[in-house]
């Protein structure tokens, strides 16, 4: 993009097209693509030095595992013509499949690890809106039987209320 931009090649930027550019706008816009450049590059160093073992992206091509019992799990995935049919989907639908879990518990230990390194921000934002919720001018008119916990805010497990209750034993007065 940054080069693009500097041969005033706007394709990525359509609405740069529509305006008049100066020189100055223009080398300022690429240190800007720069720095955030840079600033992806240290963020996400650790995804980017990632080391993907290959048969999580085919595990039908040989490849060798140095686990005796991987590699005996991962000939028996790669004879299985059935699974075969189902990759066609791609690798990520491929692992998430049922059965992956229960006939090949090892390969699929080392493989949820990769496919869960990049979650939604969902959670995260999730999180955000229920503490500023709490901390704004709401916080006085908070109901939290119909609102509920933050903690219940942030999580999908729905609370028993009705079987909570008739667990609770209520104190005999003195």
């Amino acid at each position: 993009m940054k080069q693009n931009i500097s041969r005033r090649e706007f394709s990525q930027f359509p609405n740069l097209s529509q305006v008049e550019c100066i020189d100055e706008d223009i080398h300022t816009y690429s240190q800007h693509l720069s720095a955030l450049h840079d600033d992806f590059k240290t963020r996400f160093e650790d995804i980017l030095t990632m080391d993907i073992p290959p048969w999580i992206i085919n595990p039908f091509d040989e490849t060798e595992v140095a686990n005796v019992v991987l590699q005996e799990e991962l000939l028996e995935l790669s004879t299985n013509e059935e699974l075969k049919v189902k990759f066609r989907k791609g690798y990520q639908t491929f692992w998430l499949q049922a059965e992956i879990p229960e006939k090949y518990s090892g390969l699929w230990e080392i493989a949820r690890k990769f496919l869960i390194t990049f979650p939604s921000s969902y959670l995260v934002e999730r999180s955000f809106s229920a503490v500023t919720n709490l901390l704004t001018k709401k916080r006085s008119k908070l109901n939290i039987i119909e609102r509920g916990d933050l903690r219940l805010l942030l999580t999908k497990i729905k609370p028993n209320i009705d079987r909570l209750l008739t667990l609770h034993q209520i104190h005999p007065s003195h």
